[in-house]
């Protein structure tokens, strides 16, 4: 490990210290929780054994134009229990939107949870999948 030399200005990156290691295992371990990002969500859905739902919360001309390969098209506001007593409780949801840029899979994962259902959120949405150089679905 290199020492970084003591200067009696800080960078902006080191003014506010680092969490002790104890309290960041913890905040990273709760962010793993709430989200994957789409390089596990593709090998998910290519070498191994896919146990969760993959949703496209988009509308539906825009899941037409292109989305993740497996995804199925349930737009937010299409989000009820009716619409998924299809699925077992215990049924692990995994909502994207168009990316960084749209809050649309926060809404969507906001309302998975308070219908009771387990739900993590794909960062980077459609622009990270596109990011990732992975391909997509049309129709």
């Amino acid at each position: 490990m290199t020492s970084v030399p003591f200067t009696a200005t800080r960078s902006v990156v080191a003014k506010t210290p680092a969490a002790a290691s104890h309290a960041a295992a913890a905040h990273f371990e709760a962010k793993l929780a709430f989200e994957t990002d789409c390089a596990d969500v593709w090998y998910a859905t290519t070498q191994e054994a896919k146990d969760f739902v993959l949703v496209d919360v988009r509308s539906p001309a825009m899941f037409a134009a292109g989305h993740v390969p497996g995804a199925i098209n349930i737009p937010t506001r299409q989000l009820s229990e009716v619409r998924l007593a299809e699925y077992p409780a215990d049924t692990l949801f995994v909502v994207y939107c168009a990316g960084p840029h749209c809050n649309g899979s926060t809404k969507a994962a906001l309302k998975l949870a308070r219908l009771g259902r387990p739900v993590k959120e794909m960062i980077g949405g459609l622009t990270g999948w596109i990011d990732e150089g992975l391909g997509l679905a049309r129709g």
